[in-house]
């Protein structure tokens, strides 16, 4: 979401020239199931004590266990039988909106939101003195993942709305974060000055992990950036870095701009090239790249994920994803666009979210979350002509007001898709296609989805 904190949300999902299914015939009743006959719920968890009322967002996974963020804070499922999860803890650490990644036994929770200190104790505060103010990163040891235990904070520039696990390169024996965040608010504010060109970076001693610290700052837009024009966000730094660790390079999604980083120097990313779509794309929001490297998925968050954009008066190209061709390694071309092709209610938020590829050998197939819109597995192999070959949504929350919901992620993790879902908890869905066979084969032991690794050396 728009800070993803710009709050919730809409939907709108369909199929588009698949034999596997055909899209519902209207739009679906107050929390009705829809789906293509390939992908079905297996198992759902409705939210709980303290995280019941509160909106859940990004997920990392590690073994057999889920780690799902909320904005009151994390809470652990166990995952190991994938139609009967189970929550396995909570921990009630509130700061929006707590994004997730994990390495090892250490969990990194990221705060945008000015609190009252760097403990889980705190209350969000904007009269407390400006030096009393944290927000940033928090380290978690997960030895144990049905106990964390708290170990550290960093205070970064803005807060971290996103943070994009590095891990260091050959004989370096630390992992990187890349934090995103930027200022909406057109002034300066506490602890977050304009203008905000940059990213900050913190370095994680994994044997040390109480010596984290800011290591740089670099700057990325030394220009500024896109200046920002009716409808289209200007740039202030950046909402999401997705990084693909073994080829050296990175994609961002930096509010007017799409970047593509040379990461070789893990504290010193360099960018290679920008992009910009002042026609279409309102905010540039998040990145997947295929599994070759040679492809980039931008999405739009057309609306913050809080507005009704999926529907005909929006239309197809405007909160949608696009594709883009890396030409030579240095150069982004737009090849087309992909949405949803179901028209949601007006009372949805709906508009393109996170997502993660599906590990099929010789195909770009990507799972994704739309909100209210729901879950979308579409192919981009032939990156002019996308298609979608399996849907799944719920009915809106309410049909006569507006109520932000839906699946904020929704990625593949060793043979299934889990989606966290802002409104009603955890969805476990499972993709039968030909198409996408192959991928039940390859395991992980862990998975960030803004960490790209090559899926054929998993194990």
């Amino acid at each position: 979401m728009l800070g993803c904190a710009a709050l919730v949300i809409g939907v709108t999902a369909s199929l588009a020239g698949t034999a596997a299914s055909a899209a519902p015939p209207s739009i679906p009743g107050v929390d009705e199931i829809v789906s293509s006959p390939n992908l079905t719920q297996i198992a759902h968890l409705d939210k709980t004590g303290p995280f019941a009322n509160s909106t859940n967002s990004d997920w990392a996974f590690q073994g057999h266990y889920a780690f799902g963020g909320n904005y009151n804070g994390f809470a652990v499922y166990d995952i190991s039988k994938p139609s009967a999860p189970t929550v396995a803890a909570q921990v009630l650490c509130p700061g929006s909106q707590n994004d997730i990644s994990i390495s090892d036994n250490l969990l990194f929770l990221g705060t945008d939101s000015q609190r009252t200190n760097d403990t889980c104790e705190n209350v969000a505060s904007t009269t407390a003195e400006p030096g009393d103010r944290w927000e940033g990163i928090k380290i978690f040891d997960i030895t144990d993942p049905t106990t964390p235990q708290y170990l550290k904070s960093v205070k970064t520039d803005c807060g971290s709305h996103t943070q994009t696990l590095v891990p260091g390169k050959r004989h370096d024996p630390n992992v990187y974060l890349y934090v995103s965040s930027y200022n909406l608010a057109g002034v300066d504010q506490p602890n977050c000055a304009l203008p905000h060109d940059k990213i900050s970076i913190v370095k994680v001693p994994r044997r040390n992990p109480a010596a984290a610290t800011v290591v740089a700052a670099p700057i990325v837009f030394p220009d500024g950036g896109y200046p920002g024009s009716p409808g289209h966000y200007e740039t202030t730094g950046c909402h999401d870095i997705t990084a693909y660790a073994e080829k050296d390079i990175a994609a961002g999604a930096c509010m007017g701009d799409g970047v593509l980083f040379d990461i070789s120097r893990r504290s010193a990313p360099r960018v290679i090239t920008t992009v910009r779509d002042t026609t279409n794309f309102a905010f540039w929001h998040s990145a997947t790249f295929n599994n070759s490297g040679t492809k980039v998925v931008f999405t739009d968050e057309l609306g913050g994920g809080g507005q009704a954009t999926c529907n005909p008066t929006i239309g197809p190209n405007r909160g949608a994803d696009a594709i883009y061709d890396i030409l030579g390694g240095r150069k982004l071309q737009f090849r087309s666009y992909f949405k949803i092709p179901r028209t949601n209610a007006d009372t949805e938020n709906c508009v393109a979210h996170n997502g993660s590829l599906i590990p099929v050998p010789g195909r770009d197939i990507m799972v994704q979350a739309w909100y209210q819109g729901g879950i979308s597995v579409w192919d981009f192999t032939d990156s002019r002509r996308p298609r979608e070959i399996a849907y799944w949504e719920r009915g809106p929350i309410s049909a006569t007001e507006f109520i932000g919901g839906g699946s904020w992620s929704a990625y593949w993790y060793n043979g299934n898709i889990y989606s966290n879902d802002i409104a009603k908890g955890v969805d476990v869905l499972a993709l039968k296609d030909p198409r996408t066979a192959a991928a039940r084969f390859f395991r992980t032991d862990e998975f960030n989805a803004q960490t790209q690794d090559n899926f054929l050396r998993w194990r």
